[in-house]
C-alpha cells in the first residue's frame, strides 16, 4: 500500500491532483431503478385511504414473493378449481398492475372486474409482480390482491398462475357467471 520512501508524495494528494479537472455530470432524469413512492396527502377523506382494508382479517397474513396464492369459495366444483390451478381455463382478459400504487391498482382492479362482467369473461389473469421493485422488496400488490379478491363477491376463486403465465407473480381469477339467472347484482358499496 504505502512505500517505505519518506519523500514519496501522499496517495491522497496524488489522487486529488489526478481528479482536479474532473467536472460532475449533470443528470436531467432520475435513474429508472430508483422509483420512489409519491408523497401521501394528509387530508384524505374518510374511507378514501388505500390502507382502509388493514383492519381486514386477512391483513395479518404476510404474503411473500414466492408464496402460492389460493382461494375458492365453498361449493365450487373441484374439477373447475383444478382446471383453474393448472391454467386450463381460457383467459378472457388480462390486467397488468406492475408499477401502480395501491390506490390505482385497486381502482383498476375494480374497473377490470366490471369489464370482465360486461364482456362475459369467466376467467382472467392478473399480473401483480413479485414486489422486487418496491422499496422493501416486498410484494405489496400481491398482498393487497389476496385481500381484495377474497372480499369481492363476484370472485369465486383465484390461484397463482402456472410458470408459463407468470408463476407467483400473476394470478388466475374465476368470476361468477354474469349470464346465470338469479345472479344478484353487485352492491355499489362493495368493499373494493
Amino acid at each position: 500500500m504505502g512505500t517505505d520512501d519518506p519523500n514519496a508524495p501522499d496517495e491522497n494528494q496524488l489522487f486529488k491532483k489526478a481528479l482536479a479537472d474532473v467536472q460532475p455530470i449533470e443528470h436531467k432524469h432520475r435513474e429508472p431503478y430508483r422509483k420512489r413512492r409519491p408523497p401521501r396527502p394528509l387530508n384524505l377523506d374518510e374511507g378514501s385511504s388505500d390502507d382502509n382494508d388493514d383492519l381486514d382479517l386477512y391483513s395479518d397474513s404476510e404474503v411473500k414473493a414466492t408464496d402460492h396464492l389460493f382461494f375458492a369459495r365453498p361449493g365450487i366444483q373441484h374439477r373447475v378449481v383444478d382446471d383453474l390451478r393448472r391454467g386450463h381455463l381460457e383467459i378472457g382478459l388480462e390486467l397488468d398492475l406492475h408499477g401502480l400504487t395501491v390506490r390505482h391498482a385497486r381502482e383498476d382492479l375494480k374497473l377490470f372486474i366490471e369489464e370482465c362482467h360486461r364482456r362475459g369473461v369467466r376467467c382472467a389473469r392478473i399480473i401483480h409482480g413479485k414486489g422486487y421493485g418496491s422499496d422493501d422488496r416486498q410484494p405489496i400488490l400481491k398482498q393487497k390482491l389476496n385481500i381484495w379478491l377474497r372480499q369481492h363477491r363476484d370472485v369465486l376463486a383465484f390461484t397463482s398462475a402456472t410458470r408459463r403465465d407468470g408463476g407467483t407473480g400473476a394470478a388466475y381469477m374465476l368470476l361468477r357467471n354474469p349470464n346465470r339467472k338469479g345472479r344478484r347484482k353487485s352492491r355499489s358499496g362493495s368493499s373494493m
